[in-house]
């Protein structure tokens, strides 16, 4: 299992468009992928779980992958909130 927490810095947060493309980029690796918020644990590779989780900006999450290619997906996941949702 390989876990991560990331801070979402882009001002609008996670609405449909970072969405779809968090899951999209979810979906390329061949593992579990859940996140984290306040309590609450979704699959990250339900668009719409993660559109549930309504996370706004400075919202700490906590990505936790298991699975074959578990490493490479934190990092890909990583990077892709770094980016500031590629927006």
């Amino acid at each position: 299992m390989t876990t991560a927490t990331v801070t979402v810095t882009n001002p609008s947060g996670i609405h449909t468009r970072p969405a779809a493309m968090l899951v999209q980029l979810a979906a390329r690796y061949q593992c579990e992928f859940t996140i984290g918020l306040h309590g609450y644990v979704i699959n990250g590779k339900s668009i719409l779980g993660v559109l549930t989780l309504a996370a706004e900006q400075g919202a700490e999450l906590e990505l936790t992958f298991e699975g074959s290619e578990e490493a490479a997906a934190c990092a890909a996941m990583v990077a892709f909130f770094e980016s500031g949702l590629h927006e």
